[in-house]
C-alpha cells in the first residue's frame, strides 16, 4: 500500500500544478491565438452600427495591436496585448481617456478571459472604464468580443460580432 501511495503522489502533484497553470497561465499559448488574428474584422457595435476591428502583429512579435474603428478618429481606441513572463495582458487605450489594464484569467481552446486589476487616468471611481473582456472563436473567421463596462457602479456588456474580412 506504501509502494502504491508513493508512485501515486508524484502524479497528484503534478496534475495539481498542471491544473493551477490553466487559469492564468498558457500566455505564450494565448498570444499564439492572438497573432492568429491579424486581419481585418468587420460587424456590428453594440448599437447595431457598423464597426471595423484590425489586428496587426507588431513590435518583432511581442505584441499584437487592436484597432476599434468606429468611423470617427474621436471614437477609435487601441489595445496592445503582450505576455508579461507566462502571463498574457492587455492595454485598452479607451475613448473614455483611460487605460484599464487586464491580465487574462482563464482559457480555453475557444475563448480568452481578461480581468482588470488597474487603470489609468480616473479621476473618480465612478468614470466610465473597462472591467473585463471575453474573446470568443465562434468559428474560423467568426468572432465575439464582449466588453464590461463599468460607470457609477453599474455594469452594462458591450457585444462585437466580427467576421474576418482580409
Amino acid at each position: 500500500m506504501k509502494t502504491l501511495a508513493w508512485m501515486l503522489c508524484p502524479l497528484v502533484v503534478l496534475g495539481t500544478l498542471a491544473l493551477a497553470g490553466q487559469p492564468g497561465g498558457g500566455g505564450a499559448e494565448s498570444f499564439d491565438k492572438m497573432k492568429s488574428l491579424a486581419g481585418v474584422w468587420e460587424g456590428k457595435d453594440p448599437d447595431g452600427n457598423p464597426v471595423k476591428v484590425s489586428y496587426k502583429v507588431v513590435s518583432n512579435g511581442s505584441a499584437v495591436m487592436e484597432s476599434i474603428d468606429h468611423g470617427t478618429s474621436k471614437d477609435m481606441m487601441i489595445t496592445m496585448y503582450h505576455c508579461d513572463g507566462d502571463k498574457l495582458m492587455m492595454t485598452h487605450y479607451c475613448s473614455a481617456m483611460n487605460q484599464p489594464r487586464m491580465r487574462m484569467t482563464t482559457s480555453s481552446p475557444t475563448s480568452l478571459s481578461f480581468e482588470m486589476f488597474d487603470v489609468t487616468n480616473m479621476s473618480s471611481p465612478d468614470d466610465a472604464h473597462m472591467t473585463a473582456l471575453v474573446i470568443t472563436w465562434v468559428a474560423k473567421n467568426h468572432l465575439k468580443e464582449v466588453w464590461t463596462l463599468r460607470e457609477k457602479g453599474n455594469e452594462t456588456t458591450h457585444v462585437f460580432d466580427l467576421k474576418k474580412k482580409a
